[in-house]
């Protein structure tokens, strides 16, 4: 049973993500609160396996959040929700130490396997487009990959895809600029694509993050 801690100042929210997960046999939401503070205060009494928050909220947001959990040596993994705009909270929540990013049109599936994976210790750097954001991205050039992509090109895929710079991806995935940049020649050149927005069109619309 994986125990949840969520946060959301939309009492609506909550209530949709708390029905949302109680279809699923192996995870509970065990805490719930509309700020972070409010959450922090019950988690002290009532220890959970992972926490689920909107990154933003008035009072203390999901940013803050993170930051008191690990100012207080608190390992707890955390998932924020966020939308596909919110690229510099999003690399702001990695730098204070959050384990995930789900954009909150996501998908019953897809919410489910982030929390699974988060919890047992894989972190989930940037967020995942889902079918509207596809739709809405399409790119012309549908042809195959020359490649397959390894676990690391698709994080930094990812990462591309929220807006990231070579220098910030190298800081949020522990490598070198280099190295990242090298990362990325590769990527484009397995999609065929000229620079980094058009690999990040390409992959949305074939799948490939």
């Amino acid at each position: 049973m994986i125990r949840i801690a969520l946060a959301d100042d939309q009492a609506l929210v909550r209530s949709g993500l708390r029905a949302l997960l109680a279809e699923f046999a192996d995870i509970e939401v065990s805490v719930e609160a509309d700020d972070g503070a409010a959450l922090l205060a019950q988690m002290a009494a009532n220890p959970v396996d992972l926490v689920l928050s909107d990154i933003r909220m008035p009072g203390m947001d999901g940013i803050a959040l993170v930051e008191q959990l690990r100012g207080a040596d608190n390992p707890v993994p955390v998932i924020l929700l966020t939308t596909f705009d919110e690229a510099d909270f999003a690399l702001r929540a990695a730098e204070v130490g959050a384990q995930g990013f789900l954009l909150k049109d996501a998908s019953p599936e897809d919410l489910y396997e982030a929390i699974v994976r988060v919890a047992r210790g894989e972190t989930l750097l940037a967020p995942v487009p889902t079918d509207p954001v596809r739709a809405r991205y399409a790119y012309r050039d549908q042809a195959p990959p020359t490649d397959t992509f390894n676990e690391r090109e698709i994080s930094i895929l990812r990462l591309l895809a929220g807006g990231y710079s070579n220098k910030e991806i190298a800081r949020s995935i522990h490598l070198s600029e280099g190295t990242v940049k090298n990362y990325v020649s590769e990527i484009l050149d397995k999609l065929g694509t000229r620079d980094r927005t058009r690999a990040v069109l390409k992959a949305i619309t074939l799948r490939v993050i």
